[in-house]
């Protein structure tokens, strides 16, 4: 049974010592999910790998992938997750105005994939704009088949695609969805994980 404690640490806490138990293959792991400064070596090139990847699959035009320099930009806030000394995924919000949020850099390392890694941070970063007062929280991402997954994530914690929002356009390479965010909601989702955790 997964255990997960709800997010309600003070915008820029220099970590919120959050962590989900769950069992995989009959072992107890840990993920504590910290507010990060993007300074270790280990983000860096987590980070590194990601923007690779992305670039991979995706034509220049269509990666809306962040860089360092991006991320640490003061609109964004950046949560690193950790498996014990092992770094396990990211991700980031990114305030577009009062009420609406972005979900950006959603990263799980490939030795931590199929962990419910994504699920945890993705727990979290809806728990987070909605502590935070946001009523809408939206993401891009891939239309092709290997953003596939990330898709069907997103659909089960309630986003619906949606048109293109803030500086996006059309794009055949990239879809967009949304979710409204409420304390009714954001309770639901944590109840969802713990149940089937």
């Amino acid at each position: 049974m997964c255990v997960a404690l709800p997010s309600r640490a003070p915008r820029g806490e220099g970590s919120d010592q959050l962590r989900s138990r769950f069992s995989q293959r009959n072992e107890v792991s840990f993920l504590e999910i910290r507010l990060d400064d993007l300074q270790s070596t280990e983000v860096i090139a987590l980070l590194r790998e990601h923007l690779h990847g992305m670039r991979q699959v995706s034509p220049p035009e269509s990666t809306h992938a962040l860089d360092l320099a991006e991320l640490r930009r003061p609109e964004i806030t950046f949560w690193s997750v950790w498996e014990g000394d092992e770094l396990a995924g990211f991700g980031a919000l990114k305030e577009l105005d009062a009420l609406h949020a972005e979900i950006k850099s959603m990263r799980t390392a490939i030795a931590h994939k199929r962990k419910g890694v994504a699920s945890r941070l993705l727990e979290h970063l809806v728990a987070e704009a909605e502590r935070r007062g946001y009523r809408r929280l939206s993401l891009e991402t891939g239309s092709m088949d290997y953003f596939e997954p990330a898709r069907q994530l997103y659909a089960r914690f309630g986003f619906d695609y949606c048109a293109p929002f803030d500086a996006y356009v059309e794009d055949p390479n990239s879809v967009f969805m949304t979710r409204e965010i409420s304390s009714r909601e954001a309770g639901e989702g944590a109840g969802q994980l713990r149940a089937f955790g």
